[in-house]
């Protein structure tokens, strides 16, 4: 495996490939099961992409469920076999590296993903979770395949993330096309962690 890493403050920006190998025995089962049940209207252009954002919701969600029922035969399923993934947050919170790589162990610090938003953007996924009794608030952001794969992961740990997606602004009469960036989504649960946290922008 692989690994670049980049110092950012007390943070690090990791970007790295995982190799299939699961550990999932410290997940309580069963954590998903409510979440799992609920609907997320989508407001969107037209139906294609609503109906493309939907099966994207769904296959994050199948893989959260997996994790959590310890079905490592889904999360084969629906993981690449070398997923991307990208970190930035404190190294002692790569939860989900140690989970996914198997390097997690009953003696090590364990943390439970529950999900409590999801936004489908296209290909990208975006699910945002917090404990604030450990003053911990992540988000990942997954990339779906048009074949249903997940083949990459960015993780911020105690950070505040915008998404952003470039387009662009033309006109007849002007040569010049100016670059635009409006924002889709913004973190609302880095704020419990009860200290600052940095912000970044993920551009789609």
């Amino acid at each position: 495996m692989s690994k670049t890493r980049v110092g950012i403050g007390a943070d690090l920006l990791y970007r790295t490939q995982i190799k299939r190998s699961f550990c999932i025995s410290n997940i309580p089962p069963g954590s998903y099961s409510n979440f799992l049940s609920l609907n997320y209207p989508t407001e969107l252009a037209n139906p294609q992409e609503a109906l493309e954002d939907s099966s994207n919701n769904s296959v994050v969600l199948q893989l959260y469920h997996a994790l959590s029922s310890r079905d490592v035969q889904t999360v084969h399923k629906l993981l690449a076999p070398d997923l991307e993934w990208w970190f930035h947050g404190p190294p002692s919170h790569q939860y989900m590296m140690r989970l996914l790589t198997g390097t997690d162990n009953e003696d090590a610090e364990s943390f439970e993903f529950v999900p409590l938003s999801v936004d489908a953007f296209g290909s990208t996924v975006i699910v945002e979770g917090c404990d604030p009794d450990r003053q911990i608030s992540w988000i990942h952001a997954w990339t779906v395949n048009s074949c249903g794969i997940i083949t990459q992961v960015r993780e911020y740990f105690n950070t505040s993330l915008t998404v952003t997606r470039f387009g662009t602004n033309s006109s007849k009469s002007v040569s010049i096309t100016s670059l635009h960036c409006p924002s889709l989504w913004e973190s609302t649960l880095s704020n419990r962690v009860g200290k600052s946290v940095p912000g970044l922008v993920l551009a789609i």
